[in-house]
């Protein structure tokens, strides 16, 4: 399949991809523009989710490729980035859906599992058989989840009894296991628990009235006397540095993205500028919006850059919480300043969705408070740069 870089990516950083990698990609987005793109505005507006697409993603290989169990062929973080970007250019709450399944729960058990977990579920997990969710944000407790997890764990035996609640969990109203954190009542310490979704006194409610990543089936999650075996317990995953050993992983893939869903709200204003005419010109020919396009082009690019950078420290073992987090923190700001001037250029257009650029607008918001606001994120690397812990 031909590989043409993408028109946004300016200074051709796709060229640094193996000719394999290419080909993945190409594949990936031939079937994003042919068969998701469509319909994805009117599953936004319905605040559902296209099931349909899981099963052709799977078989693309987008849950697969960062994991030794499953990855079809050798590839790089950097790849993984740019399927990631690729995946939000279409849609933001499919690169959610596939952060989810891929990055945080098979990323706890590669993490937290024993081999015997991460044989048995990691496969089933890259080939859609069995949908996953990850729930460690609860209630009242979302940036202070190392101090102010409430959900407990109570160790019987071999078995283990799980009482408390979660929220915003992606994925949880159809996920087919769940890995759960909690609070070992035993040693105060936070554990990791695969939880099949069908246990009794295990219960998820969509949360409604959503204005961003509508399509994501965040849920409410109450867990009451729910008991699940040891051979359930994450074996390697005893503490919160473990579980924030996952998030590493993933925030980076965040970031990622973050640039994606603003290549996203770019492509679109851009159409729509060789389109719309005013003043008997399209508008793409009006100094005013072309400095608007501009803009945006630039903050894309120097957005590439920086996590194409953080994506090469991590494949040779280099990257550090600061780098991921600044990454973060960096991209979504800069995502939200490029929708809002792609939102700018299409007028009264730009608050509809037919014209894509107000699902990327609105989806932003999410993308730049998940996985780690802004705020937290410039305390980690504020005490990367002082030495001094300034979060509370």
């Amino acid at each position: 399949m031909t590989f043409d870089i993408l028109a946004s990516d300016f200074y051709s950083y796709e060229s640094l991809l193996s000719p394999q990698e290419q080909e993945a990609l190409a594949a990936i987005r031939a079937y994003l523009e042919s068969e998701v793109k469509p319909i994805v505005g009117d599953y936004w507006n319905r605040a559902e989710f296209p099931m349909q697409i899981v099963k052709p993603l799977a078989e693309l290989n987008t849950f697969r490729f960062g994991w030794a169990e499953t990855k079809p062929f050798e590839n790089s973080a950097v790849f993984r980035g740019f399927v990631a970007l690729e995946l939000a250019r279409i849609d933001a709450s499919v690169a959610t859906f596939v952060g989810v399944q891929n990055g945080l729960t098979t990323g706890a058990i590669s993490v937290g599992g024993s081999q015997e977990q991460k044989d048995e579920w990691i496969p089933k997990l890259a080939s859609g058989e069995v949908i996953g969710a990850f729930a460690l944000t609860e209630p009242l407790s979302g940036s202070d989840s190392a101090q102010g997890l409430r959900t407990t764990a109570t160790r019987d035996g071999d078995t283990w009894t799980i009482n408390g609640s979660k929220r915003w969990i992606g994925n949880a109203t159809f996920s087919d296991i769940t890995v759960v954190w909690a609070k070992d009542t035993a040693d105060g310490q936070v554990k990791g628990f695969i939880v099949p979704t069908t246990t009794p006194g295990y219960s998820a409610t969509k949360i409604e009235n959503k204005i961003s990543l509508r399509s994501v089936q965040n849920a409410d999650i109450t867990l009451e006397n729910v008991v699940v075996p040891e051979s359930l317990r994450l074996q390697n995953a005893n503490s919160f540095k473990d579980t924030a050993k996952v998030l590493r992983l993933t925030r980076a893939e965040v970031a990622w993205a973050a640039v994606g869903t603003a290549v996203g709200a770019y492509e679109a204003a851009v159409k729509y500028a060789g389109e719309r005419v005013q003043f008997g010109k399209t508008i793409g020919s009006h100094q005013l919006i072309q400095d608007l396009l501009v803009k945006c082009l630039g903050n894309i690019t120097a957005s590439i850059g920086m996590v194409v950078r953080v994506s090469e420290m991590l494949d040779r073992g280099e990257q550090r919480d600061e780098h991921s987090a600044l990454a973060k923190a960096y991209t979504t700001a800069r995502m939200r300043e490029t929708v809002a001037w792609a939102r700018e250029s299409l007028g009264g257009n730009g608050i509809v969705v037919d014209y894509d650029v107000a699902r990327f607008f609105a989806d932003a918001e999410a993308i730049y408070s998940y996985e780690g606001t802004r705020e937290m994120n410039t305390l980690i690397v504020g005490r990367a740069i002082t030495g001094k812990a300034a979060f509370v």
